[in-house]
């Protein structure tokens, strides 16, 4: 499932793309028409990531909301050279996503780029939920949990339910929150971490990445922990997340050279230190790492360094 730096990259693409512009929207497979006719025809005023959700603001006040998943995914298409070259943020967002002059991207847990069609817009693909059309560029979703046009009110409840997410809001009442809910609750810091009421955006590899770089048992009750504990998760959650957005990978090992980072970006195998590697020796004391069901989510940790 995409985590909460493949949404927000996805989040920048449309913020790049699409945003400003009239937007034709139809839904090829017919089961999203009416939502469609919502929001089709008119400007996309704003993108914008929260955690594992993308909200997609139209100028006549209503919203797309859109939770990829374990099957979700865009697929990108059209010309992605000419539109501005930088986001509202100030960043470069095609040269970060590592691919500046392609003209097909499917994005969600992974991207893949690939030449483009030279007919546009090219033809659905399958069952595509909803389709985004601009004068240059396309967007087809496909298999998402949820896809639902909502109004500012319905926006307002749907935000209410998602944890802090350290790239919306403010960073220093994000942190509070987040330490607040931590410390009220018996319930371990491994299930607070992938609970997206508690905090935005974390799914399984940067739970259990997070858990160890703090070498914590992920068994530590939330109301257990230190407060200086429990910030340091944080600030640590909003550093990866960041290097997340950046670079499209989930990289949660520090201090690699040019070979090992070359290596990382290249394989999952050589970018973590505990996630999918059950029974392998931890990287720091050689222990095998541990792999055991969690809220029907498998977690992964070092019995030795996390205690």
């Amino acid at each position: 499932m995409p985590e909460g730096h493949s949404v927000h990259r996805i989040a920048r693409q449309f913020e790049l793309h699409f945003v400003g512009k009239a937007v034709a929207v139809s839904s090829p497979q017919g089961r999203f028409a009416a939502g469609a006719k919502q929001i089709d025809a008119h400007v996309m005023t704003g993108a914008k990531a929260v955690g594992k959700q993308m909200f997609l603001e139209f100028d006549n006040a209503l919203t797309l909301r859109v939770h990829l998943g374990l099957y979700g995914a865009w697929d990108f298409a059209g010309d992605f050279t000419s539109s501005r070259a930088v986001d509202s943020r100030g960043e470069d967002s095609l040269r970060s996503i590592g691919a500046p002059r392609v003209s097909r991207l499917r994005m969600s847990e992974q991207e893949t780029a690939a030449p483009g069609s030279d007919v546009f817009p090219p033809e659905p693909v399958g069952a595509v939920r909803v389709r985004l059309l601009t004068d240059i560029t396309v967007a087809d979703l496909r298999g998402p949990t949820a896809c639902e046009v909502l109004t500012p009110e319905q926006v307002t409840a749907a935000l209410a339910k998602l944890g802090p997410d350290p790239l919306i809001g403010s960073p220093s009442a994000n942190e509070n929150r987040f330490v607040a809910s931590v410390a009220k609750t018996s319930t371990p810091i491994g299930l607070l971490l992938m609970d997206q009421s508690v905090v935005s955006g974390i799914g399984n590899v940067y739970r259990a990445e997070l858990l160890f770089r703090a070498r914590l048992d992920p068994h530590t009750p939330g109301k257990d922990l230190p407060e200086e504990t429990v910030r340091g998760l944080w600030k640590d959650w909003t550093k990866l997340l960041k290097i997340g957005v950046k670079t499209g990978q989930m990289l949660t090992m520090d201090g690699l050279g040019k070979r090992a980072q070359a290596a990382a970006l290249a394989r999952r195998e050589d970018r973590h230190w505990v996630y999918h590697r059950t029974g392998e020796p931890c990287r720091v004391c050689g222990t095998p790492i541990v792999m055991e069901l969690a809220a029907g989510r498998k977690l992964y940790f070092c019995p030795t360094d996390q205690v």
